[in-house]
């Protein structure tokens, strides 16, 4: 009887290992070449509720940086979050809080 090979299951294990239940999750709206910078304040102040400010420091740090953490929480509400991010047309992803 000749062996039958079983695919291994370290790939999958490796990433649940990287998954860290404790470390909260964010939502990171990134640069593009397409929306204004006063449309992004716009979207920040509007979705987010934040002040003039803030929002403005956000929108710089997306434009200086290349992106911004706009958010932090569970995981489903950080999705919850980029999605209104692409409905407003801004580039978003979703990231666990980095170690």
């Amino acid at each position: 009887m000749t062996p039958v090979a079983v695919p291994s299951l370290d790939h999958e294990l490796d990433l649940a290992a990287r998954v860290d239940p404790a470390r909260p999750w964010q939502t990171v709206v990134w640069d593009d070449p397409v929306n204004l910078m006063s449309y992004v304040t716009h979207v920040f102040r509007e979705y987010f509720g934040l002040a003039r400010a803030e929002a403005e420091r956000l929108m710089l740090a997306v434009h200086n940086e290349g992106h911004a953490v706009v958010a932090q929480g569970a995981r489903e509400q950080m999705e919850l979050h980029a999605q209104a991010m692409h409905d407003y047309g801004l580039w978003a992803t979703v990231r666990q809080e980095p170690a």
